[in-house]
Parts: C-alpha cells; sequence; structure tokens
C-alpha cells in the first residue's frame, strides 16, 4: 500500500514539474529571458510561485531546463520524420522534409522549441552549455542531410555547403519572429521554403518532388498577326 501510494505521489509531482515547464516555456517564448519572472509562471501553472521552488532551485534553472528540452524535442522530432522515410528517398527530398518537420514544430507544436530558438543567444555564459550540446547534435543532423547531398551530386556544385546549411537553418529559426496563421497557412509557409529551399541549392538536373497545387494560369492566346498591305 505504502508502495502505490508512493508512486501516485511521484506521478503526481512528474506532472506539476511538467506543468511549471510548459508554463516556463510559454512565459518564456513570450517574453525573453529578462521578461521572464516566476511569479508569471506560477500564475500560468495556476500555482503558487514558492512552490515552483521544490522542483527548481532558481529561474535561471528553471529556463535553462526549458531550454534544453526545446533543442532535444526539435532534435527528435526531425529525425523521426526522417526515420520514417523509405531508405532510397532521395538526399535532398530528406532535406526538404526536414524543412517541414521543424517549420511544423517550433511554429504550431512546441512552445519550449520556440522559447529556445528566440533565446539562444541571450543566456548567460554559464547556462549556455547543456543547451549548446543539444543544439550542436540537432546541427549534427542537418549536416548529414547536406553532406550526403552534396555526395549524390544533388546541390549546386559551386555552394558552400556549410554556409548553405546554415542560411537556410537560420531563415527556418527566423519564422517564430514573424510568422502568425493571420499572414496564411502552415501548408503554404511550407510549400514556399521548400520551393525556396530546392530551387537555391539544388543541381539543375535535380528534379523536384514538390507538386505544384497553384492554380494553373489560362494559356496565352496569341492575337492573330494582321497581314500588311503592299502598296505598289
Amino acid at each position: 500500500m505504502a508502495r502505490k501510494t508512493r508512486s501516485v505521489e511521484d506521478s503526481k509531482s512528474a506532472r506539476t514539474r511538467e506543468r511549471i515547464l510548459d508554463s516556463a516555456a510559454y512565459v518564456l517564448s513570450r517574453k525573453g529571458f529578462a521578461g521572464t519572472r516566476l511569479t508569471d509562471v506560477a500564475e500560468h501553472a495556476q500555482l503558487q510561485a514558492p512552490a515552483i521552488y521544490y522542483y527548481f532551485k532558481s529561474r535561471e534553472e528553471l529556463i535553462e531546463e526549458v531550454m534544453v528540452v526545446g533543442a532535444q524535442r526539435i532534435c527528435a522530432h526531425v529525425v523521426e520524420a526522417l526515420d520514417a522515410l523509405p531508405s532510397d528517398i532521395r538526399p535532398i527530398d530528406r532535406i526538404l522534409t526536414a524543412v517541414e518537420a521543424h517549420l511544423r514544430f517550433v511554429l504550431v507544436t512546441s512552445e519550449y522549441t520556440t522559447a529556445a530558438t528566440r533565446n539562444g543567444g541571450q543566456l548567460p555564459d554559464h547556462l549556455r552549455d547543456r543547451h549548446e550540446a543539444e543544439r550542436t547534435a540537432y546541427g549534427d543532423v542537418w549536416r548529414e542531410l547536406f553532406t550526403d547531398a552534396a555526395a549524390a551530386g544533388e546541390l549546386k556544385p559551386d555552394l558552400d555547403a556549410g554556409a548553405t546549411r546554415m542560411l537556410v537553418i537560420g531563415a527556418l529559426n527566423w519564422t517564430v519572429e514573424w510568422w502568425d496563421s493571420t499572414r496564411g497557412s502552415i501548408d503554404a509557409l511550407v510549400r514556399t521554403a521548400q520551393s525556396i529551399v530546392m530551387g537555391g541549392i539544388s543541381a539543375p538536373e535535380t528534379t523536384s518532388g514538390i507538386i505544384d497545387t497553384s492554380p494553373a494560369k489560362p494559356a496565352r492566346t496569341r492575337s492573330p498577326r494582321r497581314k500588311k498591305t503592299v502598296t505598289a
């Protein structure tokens, strides 16, 4: 009976800790590192602020955990999307899959990843080590994607693959600063991003796997050419 009671208490404690983290991610993604206060986190979590200290020693420890979890989750999500692909899919299409998985996760699914993306540069030095390690692991996923595409001859030969990779990831991350649902659907954004990436980095002989769903334009009809009147 004591073991069962202990298990229930542990489960309740785990749920409370997760609720605090969820609320911290929500606040951090909107107010940033400097503006995130424990009172705001507690209010969102429907707790008394002192209760947070039972789970986290300080505001900084809580924020650090949110940042680390955010980086871990985006990496796991993209890897899962890539692992679900057929083994014979082209490397360039694996990049396009990663583009979609990244955008949908940071913009629709996860407050944690939005918080991590927006605040990575704001962390004090002593809080960066764990977050940087997770960011490096995620960067390695993208590095492998671009290395494979280059080896397959699917990237433009004059590109710096490393610079191209960082530009693509930077553009994807920046969407958290400007995109919202009033600017169009996430589906349209994904298609646009994939099209830009495909057109910008793929070798000329590499054909796109993206289906164009835009309405077909009516064919232009050429006006009949008038015969010149020849005068004597």
